[in-house]
């Protein structure tokens, strides 16, 4: 089978998420929004009418007769599919749960450059976004990250957040740890040195043969100042 996965063509974004899962597993997949035509394609399968379930906002994929949205869910989809999360239920709902976490996270880090609306400029909102970044560095970013390094160290001699094999959400810590070491390098700078298990997860992802090849590849967008993870130099600082 071949997937279609739809997204913005300009940004990482939640799409990324997907992306990394789909590469991992070398799976057939086509990025459709980054070719001829993409977008209206994407558009269109976003009208209600378009499909009986229709979806809210990119990322979805098409896997055969399956058009499935949210990033969790799409992930829940893979994870079952590719071997890229636990095969009993209690794993399964495990996996997800930090996924869950995740997307709580990435939230949070929108909100630090985007506090008042998404539809205001960032430079609408620059007092309010000092003030949410300040908080999110000191307070929600070490939360976050203390939580998983928890989970790795319950873990003991596991390589991974499910137990000694790897799943989407490893996959996807991996991403965090990319996207705010590229928004907060002061700030992580400082949390890494207090969190050695997740940056020690994140390296072993990232030296992954099919993660690799994929990091130097095209296919892989940088980021940049319209995804989630932006840096501003002035919301950066180091954490207490």
């Amino acid at each position: 089978m071949r997937y279609e996965l739809y997204y913005w063509p300009q940004i990482q974004g939640r799409g990324e998420f997907v992306r990394l899962a789909l590469e991992e597993v070398g799976a057939d997949y086509v990025d459709v929004a980054r070719g001829k035509g993409g977008m209206e394609k994407m558009q269109k399968l976003m009208q209600p009418r378009s499909s009986e379930h229709p979806p809210f906002a990119p990322p979805f994929l098409r896997a055969g007769k399956l058009l499935i949205g949210q990033t969790a869910n799409i992930l829940l989809f893979l994870g079952a599919r590719h071997a890229l999360a636990p095969k009993n239920e209690a794993g399964r709902l495990w996996v997800n749960q930090l996924q869950l976490t995740i997307a709580d996270l990435l939230v949070e880090v929108h909100d630090t450059h985007h506090p008042i609306a998404a539809s205001f400029y960032y430079e609408d909102q620059k007092p309010e976004a000092r003030r949410r970044a300040e908080t999110f560095i000191k307070e929600r970013m070490p939360k976050y990250l203390g939580y998983f390094e928890k989970v790795l160290e319950h873990r003991g001699k596991a390589a991974f957040l499910a137990g000694r094999a790897l799943s989407y959400a490893d996959l996807s810590l991996f991403q965090v740890v990319e996207g705010l070491r590229y928004a907060f390098p002061n700030a992580m700078s400082a949390l890494e040195k207090k969190h050695s298990r997740v940056v020690a997860l994140h390296d072993r992802v990232a030296a992954r043969p099919n993660i690799a090849a994929y990091l130097k590849s095209p296919r892989r967008i940088a980021f940049n100042q319209h995804g989630i993870f932006r840096h501003y130099p002035e919301l950066d600082a180091k954490a207490a």
